[in-house]
């Protein structure tokens, strides 16, 4: 078993996590609070936004005074979501780091999701990753439902690689292998990541696993030991997907960080502030708290990062 010495967290909660949020709007301070926080527990990659049309995902509504009223941090990534060209300008001029787009592994789900097949999906990035170029900015890919689909079932993991490889060729930097439903298992993790592997070397590839079934904690541990080096993740379990019934969060970032700890893997990033993060957004939100980690962990009600909660 050859474990990465080294792993990069990629923190979801303020787009992944707020986005289908329901309820009322989340008001604009919590979320920057929130990016802020992150930022100050050591985390130096933030996906901070979505520009996204407000009328499909309105709690992104406020993405550029979001990402106006941030404290940034020097080292830290704060980046966004852009699935087209008024995304990408709007991004650009709230002055983001990053931008990513996303493409689904299942026919069915790109069509549920995004009304459009997955090859016209990816030739709608194509303008995207161009004017990306053009401004020096990076892009991150996603491929959604690597490991299962609510509608078609079992994904095969040649077609995991497939689109990957096509993201890759149109230039992202890094591809975000996402089981959106939560139901692969380690051995189905592995044999996805063999198939992609033939494709897009290991370097550029990242973990993007829910929960749904509680399988995440033991599917990041089978890709570690492929050789993984980046994780996405969300403070406290935060988000779901508005189109896989049943779906619950994305894994807690405080359970992978005590995952990484115990097996001796460095990131950069500190648990116990970490861990008042979590409870600090939970109690914004007034829903418990989705990090297993987080619930055993936790400290009284008070400061973390020397801010008042």
């Amino acid at each position: 078993m050859t474990l990465p010495k080294q792993v990069r967290l990629v923190e979801m909660s303020p787009r992944d996590g707020l986005q289908n949020e329901p309820g009322s709007l989340i008001a604009t301070d919590i979320k920057t609070e929130l990016i802020n926080r992150l930022a100050h527990c050591g985390l130096s990659h933030i996906e901070s936004a979505s520009f996204v049309s407000p009328k499909w995902v309105p709690q992104m509504a406020d993405a550029a005074e979001v990402m106006a009223s941030i404290q940034r941090q020097p080292g830290v990534r704060y980046a966004a979501l852009t699935p087209n060209m008024k995304g990408f300008e709007n991004a650009l001029a709230a002055g983001v780091d990053e931008v990513a787009v996303f493409a689904a592994a299942s026919e069915s789900f790109s069509l549920k999701n995004i009304n459009c097949s997955i090859a016209d999906s990816l030739r709608r990035f194509q303008p995207v990753m161009e004017a990306a170029q053009e401004h020096n900015i990076p892009v991150r890919g996603y491929v959604s439902t690597v490991l299962g689909c609510p509608y078609e079932g079992d994904i095969a993991p040649q077609q995991v690689a497939y689109v990957a490889s096509e993201l890759a060729n149109m230039g992202c930097h890094e591809i975000s292998l996402g089981d959106t439903i939560g139901t692969g298992t380690p051995l189905k993790a592995k044999r996805m990541l063999e198939a992609v592997n033939t494709q897009v070397p290991t370097e550029r590839l990242a973990a993007h696993f829910h929960d749904t079934y509680g399988q995440a904690i033991a599917n990041l541990f089978a890709v570690l030991e492929e050789g993984i080096g980046v994780i996405d993740a969300s403070v406290a379990g935060l988000g779901g997907c508005p189109y896989a019934r049943g779906a619950s969060g994305n894994v807690a970032t405080e359970d992978v960080l005590y995952l990484l700890e115990g097996l001796g893997i460095h990131t950069g990033v500190n648990l116990e502030p970490l861990i008042a993060t979590g409870e600090w957004i939970s109690q914004q939100l007034e829903r418990p708290n989705g990090s297993k980690a987080g619930q055993a962990l936790a400290v009284p009600s008070g400061a973390a990062n020397g801010q008042e909660v």
